[in-house]
């Protein structure tokens, strides 16, 4: 079956510094594969990283960076930013055990809420929050737009960590 995945945090100079698994090329690479038309690059996410409320929760697999969840966390407050699974590994419950394990993590820090924001078009991750305990709490109408494309619908869900 799958070999054992390993669930690591890496915040600011951290990720930077950790060259045995390239933690912010492979994550901006990932990235460019599962968001084609709004990818982060390695500076938007090193940006992003050099804030201190900002975390990296990766899945690693046999060295290899396999899922990602970008986060920040103020106060009894949370709000996932990016959270994707390499192609290649998806279907596999890799997003789930990233769920899991930012649950843990922000509960043992104090943490009450966890917001997030999802295409309304996607359906296997609307259903895969839903069993984690998100409920949709706003609509945001047409905010994705790309060309030729019609414009998608943004979806704000929200999860009580202290269900």
């Amino acid at each position: 079956m799958s070999a054992t995945r390993h669930i690591q945090h890496y915040q600011k100079e951290e990720a930077l510094l950790t060259t045995e698994l390239n933690v912010i090329q492979t994550v901006a690479a990932i990235e460019a594969q599962v968001q084609p038309l709004d990818a982060w690059d390695e500076q938007a996410i090193t940006e992003l990283l050099s804030q201190d409320i900002n975390k990296l929760l990766l899945v690693s697999q046999k060295k290899e960076v396999v899922g990602y969840c970008l986060y920040q966390q103020l106060f009894e407050q949370a709000e996932i930013f990016r959270i994707a699974t390499h192609p290649d590994y998806q279907r596999q419950g890799i997003a789930a055990q990233l769920l899991e394990a930012l649950f843990a993590a922000l509960t043992a820090q104090g943490g009450e809420s966890l917001l997030l924001e999802v295409r309304a078009d996607n359906v296997p991750a609307i259903a895969l929050y839903e069993r984690y305990g998100f409920i949709v709490i706003h609509r945001r109408k047409g905010y994705y737009q790309a060309a030729n494309q019609p414009p998608m619908d943004a979806l704000i869900m929200a999860c009580d960590l202290n269900r």
